[in-house]
């Protein structure tokens, strides 16, 4: 992700150009599809440097229906694509300008560290535990754990239902922890599409993460599953970045409060997730000092 002084200047020039180009002929319909021209940030910024290079690398999940699944053209779908579209746009990147990684709820952390992506946009749970050795910009989204049973399962019905019971969840997930801590007895993989199959064959009573997951994979296999329940707790989204890069975070921020007022933010919701579940409105982003 480092490139030199003049191959950053030739493909700003261009993205600029791109950019410029891609605002005179499209219709303007999708917000989140928007590019502004590059803009000038102070230099050595992330900001700068990304929008110099004219490309980001972002981290998403690509089995996650309604937030992050690879679609027909091979790259990823769903809201968090969108907002990472969104972001881009404001550093005058173009969508086929970014690098799509996958992200799994195991390796947020390393990739982030590592280098390997810019952000991460993985229905990922901000805490204190991942503030420790990531930053997070947001939450642009608070969701909850529930319960994914099969649809003719009529006992289990809250998470009081699955102390002692066989659940399966993701290596490395809240959900995991929450579960273990509840009692349940934990059977963990690496995508929540690898939790189905256990589901389906009684291997596990119940899948659980946020209720968001749920609602996706329950409508990709339509009157094969149900989500059961309440949530049983809050998991504020946010969006991973390098540790105490503070300009980069609070840029984020900036975007994403723009995302809610210009309405880009509940245009990339009703694309997505909202034609599965009703918009609420996103929750206050936190901009917490080190």
């Amino acid at each position: 992700m480092k490139h030199s002084k003049a191959i950053m200047a030739l493909a700003g020039a261009a993205v600029a150009a791109l950019a410029l180009a891609g605002c005179a002929s499209g219709d303007g319909d999708d917000a989140s599809e928007s590019v502004e021209p590059a803009p000038t940030f102070e230099a050595g910024t992330t900001m700068a440097e990304l929008a110099d290079a004219g490309t980001i690398t972002i981290g998403t999940k690509f089995d996650q229906p309604l937030f992050g699944l690879v679609g027909p053209s091979g790259d990823p779908e769903g809201f968090d694509v969108e907002i990472g579209k969104i972001i881009a746009g404001k550093l005058g990147i173009a969508p086929e300008d970014i690098e799509w990684k996958e992200a799994v709820s195991a390796n947020r952390e390393p990739f982030i560290e590592q280098g390997e992506v810019d952000i991460v946009i993985a229905t990922y749970t901000i805490n204190d535990d991942r503030k420790e050795v990531v930053s997070f910009a947001g939450p642009y989204y608070m969701a909850g754990q529930s319960i994914l049973t099969l649809a003719d399962n009529d006992t289990i019905e809250s998470e009081d239902d699955l102390v002692g019971q066989p659940v399966c969840s993701v290596t490395g997930s809240t959900p995991a922890a929450n579960l273990k801590e509840l009692g349940a007895e934990v059977l963990e993989t690496d995508t929540y599409s690898n939790c189905l199959e256990p589901l389906r064959s009684g291997q596990v009573v119940a899948v659980s993460t946020d209720n968001v997951i749920l609602a996706g994979l329950a409508a990709q296999n339509e009157g094969e599953f149900k989500v059961v329940g309440e949530p049983f707790t809050e998991e504020p989204y946010g969006i991973g970045l390098a540790l105490d890069d503070t300009d980069f975070r609070m840029w984020i921020n900036d975007v994403l409060e723009e995302s809610y007022e210009d309405g880009s933010y509940e245009e990339a919701w009703d694309a997505t997730a909202g034609t599965v579940l009703p918009f609420v409105d996103p929750p206050a982003v936190d901009r917490y000092e080190r």
